[in-house]
């Protein structure tokens, strides 16, 4: 069983730091970022609790051949998850490959679950009605009763916890842990999606799928096209052509999806990509400049103030990869 816990400043590195998951995480509100990541592996199943500080957009893949769930522990403000609205009265399912995209708002905690699809299936069919619970994983926002919900959670966050608390017992091949280890493992697997699986059957679970919504559309659609084409991201003008709908309408999708106006989102969206190149590339691979313009910033006091305020410091004082060393 493997375990870590890190606190980190930057939202860029806290993802990264998520095992086995392709996803990039984008600041939006502005200000200094904390966070925390607690995460534990065993061979077929891996667990995460996250929080941080900020509104943050989580885009990207859920991990092939699994079965994904997480569990909001505190959500102060509606989150949208695959267009749906989600708040801590929700559970939230991926299939292993989907994409995602995620709108969090700030002071977010939440525990991840993630199965290997056999075992999750394994367990599944030893339900009484299992038919039942592959309907509800049809949608990727589950409402179900909050008292079963909260006393769920609060078992799962106990068995989280008391499992991060627990050390391999001593050195061995990585390809051969040892009786007690994987007895120790099992035993986590099978509570984990015991009380997940029996929250699932309960009768209140509602089975009523809830349709993505138009603002979600439209946040997420400019949200991709611009990480396709950063330099060229359109008006609100031409926003309002494409998508034959009014400026009203496209400035209410995104104060609905991401509290912020579409202006200053799409800024965000750019300033995120500049930083996460900033941290993955030398001084002699890229400057400042070349990345800037590269995600559509081509007057770089604008944008230097512009990266300041939304991540409390200059993009010159933003840690670079340090070269690596050719030893001769």
């Amino acid at each position: 069983m493997l375990q870590s816990i890190h606190r980190f400043q930057d939202v860029h590195v806290h993802a990264a730091a998520i095992g086995a998951w392709k996803q990039t995480y984008a600041q939006i509100s502005a200000g200094k970022l904390e966070s925390s990541l607690m995460q534990l592996s065993t061979r077929r199943c891996h667990a995460f609790r996250e929080r941080i500080n900020k509104r943050v957009v989580q885009h990207g893949e859920a991990p092939r051949d699994q079965i994904c769930f997480a569990f909001p522990i505190a959500a102060p403000g509606a989150a949208h998850v695959q267009g749906r609205e989600a708040d801590d009265k929700s559970i939230l399912f991926l299939q292993g490959g989907e994409e995602f995209m995620f709108h969090m708002p700030m002071d977010t905690d939440l525990l991840s679950l993630t199965f290997d699809r056999d075992l999750f299936e394994e367990h599944l069919h030893q339900m009484p009605d299992p038919d039942r619970i592959v309907a509800l994983l049809k949608q990727p926002v589950i409402k179900v009763p909050p008292k079963g919900l909260r006393a769920c959670r609060e078992r799962l966050l106990t068995l989280f916890s008391h499992a991060m608390l627990q050390f391999d017992d001593g050195p061995r091949q990585a390809d051969m842990p040892s009786v007690q280890t994987l007895q120790r493992e099992q035993a986590l697997e099978s509570s984990l999606l015991g009380e997940l699986l029996g929250l699932l059957s309960t009768p209140d679970c509602d089975p009523v799928r809830q349709m993505s919504t138009t603002r979600s559309y439209i946040v997420e659609k400019l949200h991709r096209q611009t990480i396709v084409d950063a330099a060229n991201v359109p008006s609100i003008f031409e926003v309002c052509q494409r998508l034959q709908v009014s400026r009203r309408t496209v400035q209410n999708s995104f104060q609905t999806v991401a509290e912020t106006t579409p202006l200053n989102y799409l800024r965000c969206v750019r300033l995120n990509g500049v930083r996460r190149e900033l941290l993955s590339t030398t001084h002699q691979e890229a400057s400042i400049g070349d990345i800037a313009s590269r995600w559509g910033f081509f007057h770089l006091s604008h944008f230097a103030e512009d990266y300041q305020a939304l991540f409390g410091e200059l993009p010159s004082q933003t840690a670079r990869r340090a070269p690596q060393k050719i030893f001769q």
